[in-house]
C-alpha cells in the first residue's frame, strides 16, 4: 500500500506544483528563512509542546528540503529515490501504528515552518490528518500598524487565554466580538471544557460550511463561524442538529459573500424613481393591504426616540388609511425580540420595522428564516442583505442647531450633549461645531455624554459656564421639560430656541409608496452583495428644524437660507477646509467630505472639547447599542 500512496502522492504534489507553474506562484514549499523580519525586529517564544493545525503548515524553516515537496507538501521527487523509500515506510508506519513523534517548527503570523519532519507532515497532510504534534518556537514581529499584524497581536491576546490556534479572521477586532460572542471577559480563562466545546462546535460548522463551497469565499472560516453564531448565538449551535446546521449555512449565505466586499454599504441618499408611462399610470395594480409592525424598545411615553417613531406610525395610517394597518409592540430587549417578531410575524404583518440598532442581529434572523417578510431596521452603516437598514442624515439638522447657538451665545461657551458614540451621532457633533464655528470663530463646544457612568449633566454645563446647551432632540411626553433641543441659560433659567425634527412619518410614507408602485425592488440588484441602507435627509422632507418664538428674525432668517442652500444641496455642511482636534481632515477649499467619510467618522472638531468615550466608560444601558453600532478607529 505505501508504494501506491506515493504514487498518488506524487501526482498529487505534481499537478499542484504545475497549476502554481502557470499561476506564477512558488511551485515548492515556502521557505521561514526567506520571510523572516530582519534581525533585532523580532523575539522568539518557546510554545512547547502543541498542536499544530495541518491545514496551517505552511512550508520549512530552511531551504534544504523546500525543493522535494510542491507548495501543498506532496513529494515531487521520483519513486526510485532514497526520499521516497523512506516516505513509504513513514506511510506504512501511520496505517500500522499511527506517527506518534513530535515535529520540530516555528510560528510565525500563525503559520507553521517545518525545521524537523517535513516527510511526517507530508504523510499527515496526504491523510488528511487534523494535526500533527509539534514542538513549537513563536516568532514575534514588532507591533506596528499595518492590518496583518494588528490582527496578529489580537491572536496573541486571544491565544494567552484560551490556547487555541485554529481559527484566523481576516479583519482587526474580530478575536475580541469571538472571546465576547462565547460569553467569555476579555482575559478571562478558558478551561480544558471551554476549549473542547469550542473546538467542537467550530469543527462542525466548518465541516458543513466548506462542504457548501466556503473554501471560494474570500473570507476565512472563522469570519464566517463569528457571523454566524453572531446571529444565532453560540449556547444554541450546541443544540442545532446537521441538518438544522446545514439549512442555517445555506440561508445565510448571503450574510457570508457580503464579508468578502470592502464597500460593504449602498448607501440610498435618495428615494428610487421610476419613471412612469402612461401604460404604467392605466395599468397600475390595486395597492394590497398593508399589514405593518413597529417594535420599539421602549415606550412613547419613555423616550424621545419611541416617541419619534410613534408619531411616524401614526402619520402613516392618516396617510393611508386604507391600505395600511399599523400595529406597535412596546418594551423590546435583547432578551425578547425574537419573540415579538415572531408575534408579528404570526399576526399577518408583512413588513416590520424594528426602530433601534441593537434588533439588527434578531432582525436579521427573523428574515432569513422568513423570507416573503421585508424587515427594515432603523440603523446606520449595518452590513446584511437579508434585511434593509435606514436612518435620518440628523447632521446637517445640527448644522442649523450649531449656527443658531453660536449666534445666542453671548460668551461663546457651548454645550452639546451626547449619548451614544455610534456611527451618525459624531457627524452631528461635528456638524453642530461647525455651525457654531461659522457664526462665531471662537465658538467652543464642550462635548459631555449622558451615557456615561455617574454623568451630572447639570453640574457639567455649570462648570462649562455655557449660554447655549443641545440637549435631546425633543421633549418625552411622560418628562414635562425645557431642556431640549437647543435652549439658552441666563441667570439659572432656561428658554428654548430651536428643535431638530426627525421627520419618520415622510420616511415611512415614501417607504410605502415605494412598494406600493414597485420601486422598492428596483434597489435590490441580485448581482450586488452590498447592504442597502437608506439615509435620507432635509431634502427628502425627512428631517427639519423648528424655531421657538424667542429666536430673533434675523436668524431665523439665517437658518431658513441655510436650510434652503442643504435642501437644494448647493451645500454640504463638510466642505471646505476642515480640521480635527488633532490635525487637518480635508485640504480642498473646493472639496466635500463623501457620505462614506462623513458616516464613518471617527474624529471631533477642532473647537470640540471633549473625546469620544470608550465602551468601558458608558453604563451597562450603552453596551448592546456600542456592541452593535459603536464608532470603531480607522486603520492608521
Amino acid at each position: 500500500m505505501g508504494k501506491e500512496d506515493y504514487s498518488k502522492a506524487f501526482k498529487l504534489g505534481k499537478k499542484d506544483y504545475q497549476t502554481r507553474m502557470m499561476k506564477g506562484m512558488k511551485p515548492t514549499l515556502l521557505v521561514l528563512d526567506d520571510i523572516m523580519p530582519e534581525k533585532g525586529s523580532y523575539s522568539e517564544e518557546s510554545l512547547g509542546l502543541v498542536q499544530i493545525p495541518i491545514d496551517q503548515i505552511a512550508g520549512t524553516k530552511t531551504v534544504g528540503r523546500s525543493s522535494s515537496f510542491a507548495g501543498n507538501f506532496m513529494p515531487i521527487l521520483r519513486e526510485s529515490t532514497e526520499f521516497a523509500e523512506k516516505w513509504v515506510m513513514l506511510s506504512t508506519s501511520h496505517v500500522d501504528e499511527g506517527i506518534r513523534d513530535p515535529i520540530k517548527a516555528y510560528e510565525y503570523m500563525n503559520q507553521f515552518y517545518v525545521e524537523e519532519g517535513n516527510k511526517r507532515v507530508s504523510v499527515m497532510k496526504y491523510f488528511g490528518a487534523v494535526s500533527i504534534p509539534g514542538n513549537v518556537i513563536r516568532i514575534i514581529p514588532k507591533r506596528t500598524e499595518e492590518k496583518e499584524n494588528r490582527i496578529y497581536y489580537e491572536f496573541l491576546d486571544f491565544y494567552r487565554v484560551a490556547q487555541i490556534n485554529y481559527i484566523w479572521f481576516s479583519q482587526p477586532g474580530n478575536f475580541a466580538k469571538l472571546v465576547e460572542a462565547v460569553g467569555k471577559a476579555p482575559g478571562e480563562m478558558w478551561s480544558g471544557e471551554d476549549k473542547l466545546r469550542f473546538s467542537s462546535l467550530y469543527t462542525k460548522f466548518r465541516a458543513e460550511y466548506e462542504a457548501k463551497g466556503g473554501g471560494k469565499l474570500k473570507i476565512t472560516p472563522g469570519d464566517a463561524f463569528l457571523s454566524f453564531i453572531t446571529l444565532y448565538g453560540y449556547d444554541a449551535m450546541e443544540e442545532t442538529t446537521t441538518n438544522d446546521l446545514k439549512a442555517l449555512i445555506a440561508k445565510s449565505w448571503e450574510e457570508f459573500e457580503l464579508l468578502e466586499e470592502e464597500q460593504e454599504i449602498d448607501l440610498k441618499m435618495k428615494p428610487t424613481q421610476k419613471k412612469k408611462s402612461l401604460l404604467d399610470i392605466l395599468h397600475a395594480p390595486v395597492p394590497k393591504k398593508f399589514k405593518i409592525a413597529f417594535i420599539y424598545e421602549k415606550t412613547p411615553g419613555t423616550s424621545a426616540w419611541t416617541y419619534a417613531h410613534e408619531l411616524g406610525r401614526l402619520h402613516l395610517e392618516q396617510q393611508f388609511p386604507e391600505e395600511v394597518e399599523t400595529i406597535a409592540y412596546e418594551n423590546g430587549t435583547q432578551e425578547n425580540i425574537d419573540a415579538l417578531l415572531e408575534a408579528a410575524i404570526a399576526e399577518g404583518c408583512n413588513l416590520i420595522f424594528t426602530t433601534t440598532p441593537p434588533f439588527v442581529q434578531a432582525s436579521v434572523k427573523a428574515a432569513i428564516a422568513n423570507p416573503k417578510v421585508k424587515i427594515v431596521n432603523c440603523s446606520l452603516n449595518t452590513s446584511h442583505r437579508y434585511i434593509r437598514t435606514y436612518y435620518s442624515r440628523m447632521y446637517e439638522a445640527k448644522f442649523l442647531m450649531g449656527a443658531i447657538a453660536g449666534a445666542m451665545a453671548e460668551n461663546g461657551r457651548l454645550t452639546y450633549i451626547a449619548d451614544y458614540p455610534i456611527y451618525g451621532s459624531i457627524a452631528n457633533i461635528n456638524a453642530f461645531a461647525l455651525g457654531a464655528k461659522m457664526i462665531n470663530p471662537r465658538a467652543k463646544v464642550f462635548l459631555e455624554w449622558s451615557t456615561k457612568k455617574e454623568a451630572d449633566m447639570e453640574d457639567r454645563i455649570r462648570e462649562n459656564a455655557s449660554s447655549c446647551v443641545s440637549g435631546r432632540d425633543i421633549v418625552i411626553p411622560e418628562e414635562a421639560s425645557r431642556f431640549f433641543g437647543i435652549y439658552h441659560i441666563k441667570e439659572g433659567r432656561s428658554r428654548n430656541l430651536a428643535m431638530p425634527l426627525w421627520h419618520w412619518g415622510k420616511f415611512y410614507e415614501q417607504m410605502i409608496w415605494a412598494i406600493i408602485e414597485g420601486t422598492w425592488k428596483y434597489d435590490d440588484d441580485p448581482a450586488a452583495t452590498k447592504a442597502i441602507n437608506y439615509w435620507w435627509g432635509m431634502s427628502e422632507g425627512v428631517i427639519d428644524v423648528i424655531c421657538s418664538k424667542y429666536l430673533p428674525l434675523g436668524t431665523k432668517r439665517l437658518v431658513e437660507l441655510l436650510k434652503g442652500t442643504i435642501s437644494s444641496e448647493m451645500f454640504n455642511p463638510f466642505s471646505g477646509i476642515l480640521y480635527s482636534q488633532s490635525g487637518i481632515v480635508l485640504n480642498k477649499p473646493d472639496g466635500s467630505l463623501s457620505s462614506e467619510e462623513i458616516m464613518t467618522m471617527d474624529w471631533l472638531a477642532e473647537n470640540v472639547i471633549g473625546e469620544i468615550p470608550s465602551k468601558e466608560e458608558l453604563n451597562e444601558q450603552a453596551t448592546p447599542v456600542i456592541n452593535q453600532q459603536g464608532v470603531k478607529k480607522k486603520e492608521g
